[in-house]
């Protein structure tokens, strides 16, 4: 609990941070997936600080009664003459060339993740089988738009004249056929829905100019546009358009949390620019696998051309608090380390010594669980899901094993860098500094 407990509550606080920060987004369902997740460590953290230790000390020497790996495995004690222990002296030899080997390695996933498509796909694109894909292959044969199958619907109300507007809409460019469509069910009471078909796909880029248009031609008129296309556009720009609120947010509350942590400055910045890196690199790697569609066969998907919106924000989300959550446990043994010794290195070497199996084991942990989840049979899910298991894994290898230690290393001292100001600020006590010991006489 000394070396751990303080870790412990400041990681699982970053990751409630990252799951609540979705209540900014004005959208129901997204807002109660941050609220329930941010339950998640909360409920976590209060365990792992209060059953863990109460159990660990009912059960006491007993718990190492069952051995369960061989006994060649198990810890001597020493992690830094283990494996991570060599490791973290090599980076330290070559810091320059570690840091240059992970920011090339990021720099091409990063370049890859700019290019990220978030919007619904277009039909031609859908993965999948069954009647609905034979049939939208019988249409693209027949030469109808794919527009018919994702319509514009215009309800036109307090009786207003309906065929009028549907010649209005017809007359729009980018529409190819706007009608009243017959029946009860299009009509009730003074109300009435009109429907037009775009010339191009609902998903396709065009598709923003075609809405505009539309909804221009009706200013002025009982009709107010819906549809498929123009939700799925509105549900885009809630999202994104917010989006710099929800990344505020969470990077003010996060360099707060991790700058009392760290009693430094510097280190809170560097850990939420390396985890904005990570977070652009994942995105590259689901734009290479899912949109692009190099590899995606493997799970049955054919190129998207498209990640579907909401799937980058629940990463975001997700994979900020969870990166987060090695660093802030790799920078706690770090700090205390270099308490006690007052020396950068050995700091260094020693945190990564003492966190590098922990680290790995959570990852491919969590990696693993993903992998499972992506053997669902909705596309989406298996997007998602491949985005976290491979976010995941990157985060703690390249950033936490190459580019966290190197950059420290270059960085010596003025990793540990506080202004005065900051100290008050944040009411951080001040560095304790030790008493020089007496001179011997004689």
């Amino acid at each position: 609990m000394t070396h751990a407990g303080r870790s412990v509550i400041v990681s699982g606080s970053t990751v409630a941070v990252g799951l609540l920060s979705m209540v900014i987004l004005p959208l129901p369902f997204i807002r109660s997936i941050g609220i329930g997740g941010m339950l998640i460590p909360a409920v976590s953290v209060l365990a792992a600080i209060t059953l863990m230790p109460a159990l660990l000390a009912v059960l006491g020497d007993r718990i190492n009664s069952l051995r369960v790996m061989p006994k060649r495995f198990a810890d001597s004690g020493h992690p830094e003459d283990g494996a991570w222990g060599r490791w973290a002296r090599f980076v330290l030899r070559r810091p320059w060339a570690v840091a240059a080997v992970g920011t090339a390695i990021v720099t091409v996933l990063v370049v890859l993740g700019l290019q990220l498509n978030p919007n619904e796909s277009q039909l031609k694109s859908f993965p999948g089988t069954g009647t609905a894909i034979a049939g939208r292959t019988m249409l693209a044969d027949a030469g109808i738009s794919p527009g018919a199958m994702k319509p514009f619907v215009t309800l036109v109300e307090h009786g207003g004249n309906a065929r009028a507007l549907a010649a209005k809409e017809r007359a729009v460019p980018g529409i190819i056929g706007a009608t009243v469509p017959p029946g009860p069910g299009w009509h009730q009471g003074q109300d009435t829905l009109v429907e037009a078909f775009p010339a191009i796909d609902g998903a396709a880029p065009g598709i923003q100019g075609v809405i505009d248009r539309v909804d221009a031609a009706l200013q002025g008129t009982s009709g107010t546009l819906g549809g498929v296309p123009a939700v799925d556009r509105d549900f885009v720009h809630a999202i994104y358009d917010n989006f710099p609120y929800l990344l505020a947010f969470v990077l003010i509350l996060t360099l707060i949390l991790l700058t009392r942590a760290f009693r430094s400055i510097v280190l809170p910045v560097k850990a939420v620019i390396l985890n904005l890196v990570s977070l652009a690199a994942s995105f590259g790697i689901i734009v290479f696998i899912f949109q692009e569609g190099h590899g995606s066969s493997l799970w049955n998907i054919t190129a998207t051309q498209a990640i579907t919106a909401w799937i980058p924000l629940m990463i975001f989300a997700f994979l900020f608090g969870l990166s987060m959550d090695y660093e802030v446990f790799m920078l706690t043994r770090m700090r205390e380390a270099y308490d006690e010794t007052h020396d950068t290195n050995r700091a260094i070497e020693l945190g990564l010594a003492r966190t590098g199996k922990l680290v790995t084991s959570a990852a491919l942990i969590l990696m693993f669980a993903f992998l499972v989840l992506s053997s669902s049979p909705g596309f989406e899910i298996k997007v998602f899901a491949i985005g976290l298991a491979a976010g995941i894994i990157f985060d703690a290898t390249v950033i936490r094993a190459l580019l966290v230690p190197s950059l420290m290393a270059l960085m010596g001292k003025w990793n540990w860098w506080l202004p005065h100001w900051t100290r008050r600020a944040l009411f951080i006590r001040p560095e304790r500094v030790p008493e020089a010991e007496p001179a011997l006489e004689g």
